[in-house]
């Protein structure tokens, strides 16, 4: 009887689970149906009309998306956002990680307070700060100039979320590593980084979405020649309106990217948040 019942119950929840899976995937596949999918057949009906007639469907609309060159543009500006800034603000917060957790320095903790602080502060109020810096130094409107602001910005959750990660790391390793000559160089990389991957993998992932998603730092501080993704779609919607058959393939380009990275890196984002839920 109490196989039976463990075997309903697991039978509930992965039907729960699946059901789950398929509502939240149901707005991506619509996506992407429209994305195939005419303005003519759009204006008619919706994604569903697919189904009763598959004729609808073609690659025509992503032929005339890689002939926008605005869109184009944009795509690989925002690569050229998120990467530098997810790899930036990865490997500055594991080394700071690492020295708040397990190096001795003057004021250690006091600066450690301080990076704790800035966790509060909303991005909104350094916006129009950070702006006239930039302008003063030529970073405003530039690739460069939005990458700085997403790392400083991304510092301080990434240095509190891997140093505490670190110092959950045995002290007898550390030491034992010392012990047999190891520098702290390599101690870090051979050591620590191996075991902090879970939890790096995590940053990374949180990172890279909230760059590549955002629209309110990129609206302000790139220009036409250097504004991601999101903003050019922003752009292109308010010029020309009804123009579904590049914004349907755009936007579902936009939002695969994204898909792609987290399920990639899927097994090492839940070993990083079990990893954290048990310590």
């Amino acid at each position: 009887m109490n196989a039976v019942r463990r075997g309903l119950g697991n039978g509930v929840v992965q039907a729960f689970l699946v059901i789950v899976g398929l509502v939240w995937m149901t707005p991506l596949a619509g996506l992407f149906l429209s994305s195939l999918r005419s303005a003519e057949d759009t204006a008619k009906g919706g994604w569903w009309t697919v189904f009763s007639s598959p004729g609808q469907l073609s690659f025509d609309n992503y032929s005339e998306l890689l002939g926008n060159a605005g869109i184009t543009t944009a795509f690989w500006n925002t690569v050229l956002i998120s990467v530098p800034t997810t790899l930036l603000v990865v490997v500055i917060a594991a080394l700071a990680g690492y020295a708040f957790a397990w190096l001795d320095f003057p004021g250690r903790e006091a600066i450690f307070l301080v990076v704790v602080a800035l966790l509060v502060v909303p991005v909104q109020i350094g916006l129009l700060p950070v702006a006239k810096l930039f302008g003063q130094l030529g970073l405003f409107g530039t690739i460069p100039g939005v990458v700085l602001f997403h790392v400083a910005y991304g510092l301080p959750f990434a240095v509190f979320l891997l140093r505490n990660y670190f110092s959950e790391i045995p002290k007898e390793m550390l030491e034992a590593a010392r012990m047999d000559g190891g520098s702290e160089w390599r101690i870090f990389t051979r050591l620590v980084l191996p075991v902090g991957r879970p939890a790096i993998a995590s940053l990374a992932i949180f990172q890279f979405l909230w760059v590549w998603n955002d629209m309110l730092v990129a609206l302000l501080f790139a220009d036409s020649a250097s504004q991601p993704l999101t903003v050019e779609l922003q752009s292109q919607i308010r010029q020309f309106g009804s123009n579904i058959d590049v914004l349907a393939p755009g936007a579902f380009v936009s939002l695969v990217v994204p898909v792609v990275v987290f399920f990639a890196f899927q097994k090492h984002f839940v070993q990083g948040v079990m990893a954290g839920s048990v310590k």
